[in-house]
C-alpha cells in the first residue's frame, strides 16, 4: 500500500511537466500486444502524448524514470461497449440516456450529446485501469440506437474523441417484440430502413416520408448502409447470427459487429468466414430466455480457436460496472481463451474494431495510454498503481475511494457536519 501511495504521488508531481518531460517507465514487465510479445524487464518511453519506444534500452537522459520493477506495465483497458457516462442512476429516469424509446428519432441520435464526463462511474472506471470506452446507445422507437462514439476516461470535458463511429440495432427476440412481435417483422424492419437509406432521396414523399424512414432518420443511416461506420446488431442464438451474416451478401459494403453472439461457438467458422467481429460476455452461461440455450463459459475460447476477432464487454453492465472487463477477461482464460487473446480483447481488438491502430497497444507512435499494475492484470487480485491517458498521469482516485479516507479515521470529539473535504 505504501509502495502504491509513493508511485501514484511521484506521478502526479511529473503530471503538470507531462508533455514538456521525457517519461520512462523501467523495469516492468510490458505487455506490447504486438509482435514484439511480452518484454521482461523492458521499458517504455513517452514524450508528448505518445510512445517514443518500447524495448529493453535504458531511460534516456534527462528522462523522469518511473520504476516498476516487479509490476506489469500494459496498455490501457479498451471498452468494445459501454454506456458510462450515460446514465448516472439507471432507475432515475432524469439521468438515465441510455435510450429513447419513446422518440420517434433513432439513427439520427447521437450518445456523444448525452455524454456526462462528470458521471461518478467514470473516476470508478479509470483507476480499474479502463482509459477509453465505446458509447453505444440502445435501440430507440424501432431497432436502430443512434451514432455511438469514443471517449477517454480523464472526466474532462473534451473526453469524446471520436463521433459516429458506430449505429447499434438490435435483433433476435428483443427486436422482435419491438416492431411486430416476430423475427420476419423485425428483419424486414431492418431490411426496409436500408432500402430507404440506399434510395434517399429518391422515392421520398414531399412530406419527406420512405416506405419506413423519414428523410432525416433516411439521410443518418445512410453511412452505415454504405459502410463508413460499422453496425452492431445485438443477436444471440445461432440461427439469428446466420440471418445477420446473410447481409454480407445482400450489402457488400456493410460492415457488421456482432453483439452478445451467446451461440456463436456453434456457427464460429461461418462468423470467421465472414470476417465479422464480435462483443461477447464469456460469463453469460445460465440461459434466462430461448435465444440463448446454448450458452457456455467457452464461447470466447471456442470463437478465438475459430479465427474470430474477439472483444470482451458486457451490455448489461455498461453503465455502472465497465471496469469489470479485466475480470471477464480473466474468466475467458479460464474457460480456454488464451491469455493474449483475452488481453487483447480488452485492449487493441476493440481499438481494432472501431479503427484506431493508435490505440490498445505498446509500440512506436501510439497514444500513451499506459498501465502499471501490481501483478497479472487479468487476476482478480490484482490492482493499478498508476494510470496514463495520452501520456498524462491520473489521480488514482474516485468518490468512493474519498468518501473511504474521510471516514477511515473520524474525529469523534468533532461533529461530522462540519468536516470538510
Amino acid at each position: 500500500m505504501i509502495r502504491k501511495f509513493l508511485l501514484a504521488a511521484t506521478l502526479l508531481a511529473t503530471a503538470p511537466c507531462a508533455f514538456a518531460q521525457t517519461i520512462a517507465i523501467t523495469g516492468g514487465r510490458v505487455v506490447t500486444n504486438t509482435t514484439q510479445g511480452v518484454i521482461e524487464n523492458g521499458t517504455v518511453v513517452i514524450n508528448n502524448g505518445r510512445i517514443v519506444s518500447v524495448g529493453m534500452d535504458a531511460a534516456p537522459a534527462g528522462a523522469a524514470v518511473v520504476d516498476a520493477r516487479g509490476k506489469w506495465i500494459t496498455p490501457g483497458l479498451f471498452a468494445a461497449m459501454s454506456r458510462i457516462g450515460l446514465a448516472e442512476l439507471d432507475s432515475e429516469d432524469s439521468t438515465n440516456n441510455t435510450s429513447a424509446s419513446r422518440s420517434k428519432f433513432q439513427a439520427s441520435l447521437r450518445a456523444a450529446d448525452s455524454f456526462d464526463p462528470d458521471n461518478t462511474a467514470i473516476a470508478v472506471s479509470r483507476i480499474e485501469g479502463v482509459t477509453r470506452v465505446a458509447l453505444v446507445d440502445g435501440a430507440g422507437e424501432g431497432l436502430l440506437g443512434g451514432y455511438g462514439a469514443l471517449a477517454d476516461t480523464t472526466g474532462s470535458f473534451n473526453s469524446i474523441f471520436a463521433r459516429d463511429v458506430v449505429m447499434y440495432a438490435e435483433l433476435g427476440e428483443s427486436g422482435a417484440s419491438s416492431v411486430g412481435g416476430s423475427r420476419s417483422a423485425a428483419w424486414t424492419w431492418l431490411t426496409t430502413a436500408i432500402d430507404d437509406a440506399k434510395a434517399y432521396p429518391r422515392g421520398f414523399t414531399d412530406d419527406g416520408e420512405g416506405d419506413l424512414l423519414s428523410s432525416r432518420e433516411a439521410l443518418a443511416f445512410k453511412p452505415v448502409v454504405e459502410g463508413h461506420v460499422p453496425l452492431m446488431i445485438e443477436v444471440h442464438a445461432a440461427s439469428d447470427i446466420l440471418q445477420v451474416l446473410t447481409l454480407r451478401q445482400r450489402e457488400p459494403r456493410m460492415k457488421l459487429i456482432l453483439l452478445g453472439a451467446t451461440e456463436g461457438w456453434r456457427v464460429a467458422n461461418q462468423i470467421a468466414a465472414a470476417g465479422a467481429p464480435v462483443i461477447i460476455n464469456p460469463l453469460t452461461n445460465l440461459p434466462d430466455r430461448f435465444e440463448e440455450l446454448g450458452a457456455t463459459l467457452e464461447n470466447a475460447g471456442r470463437l478465438s480457436r475459430a479465427g474470430v476477432k474477439v472483444a470482451i464487454a458486457d451490455p448489461n453492465e455498461a453503465t455502472h460496472n465497465t471496469r469489470l472487463i479485466q475480470q471477464l477477461a480473466g474468466n475467458a482464460v479460464a474457460n480456454g481463451m488464451p491469455w493474449a487473446d483475452a488481453f487483447a480483447a480488452i485492449t487493441s481488438v476493440p481499438a481494432a474494431i472501431y479503427g484506431r491502430t493508435d490505440l490498445g497497444s505498446l509500440k512506436s507512435g501510439a497514444i500513451a495510454d499506459v498501465v502499471i499494475w501490481d501483478g497479472d492484470p487479468l487476476d482478480l487480485m490484482s490492482s493499478p498503481d498508476a494510470v496514463y491517458i495520452a501520456g498524462v498521469s491520473t489521480p488514482m482516485v474516485s468518490r468512493q475511494t474519498k468518501l473511504r479516507d474521510r471516514y477511515m479515521n473520524l474525529d469523534e470529539t468533532r461533529p461530522q457536519a462540519y468536516e470538510r473535504e
